[in-house]
């Protein structure tokens, strides 16, 4: 297993009326974890991209378990822990003072072909011998 970790302090358009996130925004915040994430692998869509793959999420699950809120300092902690065969990115959202867990979530990604579509059922050898250079 690989992981990052990102600071994000949630602004007042990240608040829904009720004064605490929105659950939408959530996913913005384990994007940019998981853009962190494969950028330190050396492979994020760019470079996805250059491979000839696209990396759609197929599944995306969060578990709310405390609100976050105005000008409240989180970290998001990504790893990765599959590879082989599709991208599982696990996230567990805590407060920077605290540490308390606030929100744990994943999502999978598949590679699929760029200029075919086909889905790929292994990961391409791109991604898989930047994993294993930094495991």
């Amino acid at each position: 297993m690989y992981s990052t970790e990102t600071e994000i302090t949630a602004q007042f358009y990240d608040l829904d009326p009720m004064g605490v996130m929105w659950h939408g925004n959530y996913a913005r915040f384990m994007e940019q974890a998981r853009c962190d994430l494969l950028d330190s692998i050396g492979y994020n869509y760019d470079e996805m991209h250059a491979s000839g793959y696209m990396w759609p999420i197929v599944d995306m699950q969060l578990k709310f378990i405390r609100p976050i809120r105005f000008a409240q300092v989180v970290i998001v902690a990504s790893t990765l822990v599959e590879y082989a065969n599709r991208l599982k990115i696990t996230y567990a959202i805590r407060d920077k003072n605290s540490a308390e867990i606030l929100t744990k979530a994943h999502t999978v990604q598949v590679a699929v072909k760029a200029d075919t579509g086909e889905l790929m059922l292994e990961s391409p050898l791109d991604l898989v011998d930047k994993v294993k250079k930094v495991l």
